[in-house]
């Protein structure tokens, strides 16, 4: 049982730049260069602006860097090629400032200018999603505002002890919320990104929290013997699907936090962890070993009826719903001592049109953005880790390596 949730839970992170896999038709996307008017060039900042341009799935950016005034409508005859120019100029004196003036590059027509502006440095990889979110919906393409939301995740730092951090999505950006103690599980609270939900093993007994991330309230939600793990909320916030072994084995929890009332959703004497609401929160997807190993299951929260998902694979250890999708880590060898293979898998709630979406490494912990468009995801690659996204619709793929302390879950 511990090895099994063990596995369940733990991931590695090792920390730097991005690599992307493309996928998708290049016609089908805008050709874009970058331009740095800035009076001190910032490389982070171009990559972090390229590599927005790139997971989006909307444009074909140049990955040259280029130098030339902001002010000027004056496009240099090596860019005609492009469909836009994106010129920008970043300043940290006193804060962080961030000016774009994005042009069409056969005649230098100006169509967005805009500048953003922030009172810390730390923060300036926010300054650079919202540009490039901000281009995007003024070209009309499809949302990526997920781009600009926070990744909770809890690392270990020394033995019984952690930290839980918010970082923007490439791990630029970092910020310890929590420290002291072992505290585990964080898990969004809302959609508007106010508030977590996290486990601490603080006292004799685990107990849930829920906390603020910009007032620092902090709020007892329950307790359980053994274990106690938030793995969905409900989409007002009222109902929580919780992981607890008050009798030695895991089960699956309903919570409703109106009137602290738990209803036992799953009850079998193996382990069954992970639940995910699904079918407008009347079912749910979970991990099992009903089967005698890790596998995917669906049942309705109200009837004892338990199906399969998933017909591949004989170790399905780790899953995430949205929708009538279904994301899943299966592994593909038989590694007793040694790095076994993990891939992700798409399919639907009723197990057909399957899919692989990584083909190498061990990819394990896929999380669905709220809008279900991207896949969140950690690869493990050799003696290399990194976090990963997988664009759906377009079929890239983008890998930042990160470097640092193991980090023990993950949640955006």
């Amino acid at each position: 049982m511990k090895y099994f949730l063990l596995l369940l839970v733990s991931i590695n992170l090792f920390a730097v730049d991005a690599t992307l896999t493309i996928e998708k038709d290049v016609e089908q996307r805008s050709r874009i260069a970058l331009v740095d008017g800035s009076a001190v060039s910032n490389d982070k900042i171009f990559n972090i602006l390229l590599s927005d341009l790139k997971i989006s799935g909307h444009f074909l950016p140049d990955s040259t860097v280029h130098k030339g005034a902001i002010s000027s409508n004056f496009i240099v005859p090596a860019l005609k090629n492009q469909e836009y120019v994106l010129k920008y100029a970043l300043s940290q004196k006193s804060g962080t400032k961030l000016l774009i003036r994005l042009l069409k590059a056969s005649d230098g027509t100006q169509i967005l200018k805009k500048s953003y502006a922030i009172p810390t440095t730390s923060k300036m990889p926010f300054l650079a999603h919202k540009a490039i979110s901000d281009i995007n919906n003024v070209l009309k393409y499809p949302d990526i505002s997920w781009i600009n939301r926070y990744v909770v995740f809890s690392r270990y730092t020394t033995p019984r002890h952690s930290e839980i951090l918010l970082a923007d999505y490439t791990f630029n950006y970092q910020k310890v919320i929590i420290r002291g103690g072992l505290n585990l599980f964080p898990k969004w609270a809302d959609k508007n990104q106010k508030s977590f939900y996290y486990t601490s093993y603080g006292k004799l007994i685990p107990t849930l929290y829920k906390i603020n991330i910009y007032t620092g309230a902090k709020e007892k939600i329950t307790t359980s013997e053994g274990m106690l793990v938030c793995s969905d909320v409900n989409k007002n916030g009222s109902k929580l699907l919780l992981t607890m072994a008050p009798e030695g084995q895991a089960d699956i929890y309903e919570l409703d936090l109106a009137t602290k009332i738990k209803t036992r959703v799953t009850k079998f004497s193996g382990i069954d962890v992970n639940g995910k609401y699904v079918d407008d929160e009347s079912r749910i997807v979970f991990v099992s070993n009903r089967l005698g190993y890790a596998n995917i299951f669906k049942k309705s929260i109200h009837s004892a009826a338990v199906s399969q998902v998933v017909y591949h694979g004989r170790n399905n250890n780790a899953c995430d719903a949205h929708g009538n999708q279904i994301v899943y880590s299966s592994r593909e060898s038989k590694n007793t001592f040694g790095n076994n293979t993990f891939n992700l898998y798409l399919t639907s709630l009723n197990g057909s049109g399957t899919r692989p979406l990584t083909t190498t490494g061990t990819n394990q912990f896929p999380r669905f953005s709220p809008d279900g468009s991207v896949i969140l995801f950690i690869k493990h690659r050799g003696n290399s880790s990194s976090i990963g996204y997988i664009n759906l619709g377009s079929h890239q793929s983008l890998l930042f390596p990160l470097g640092g302390r193991k980090v023990q879950s993950i949640d955006w």
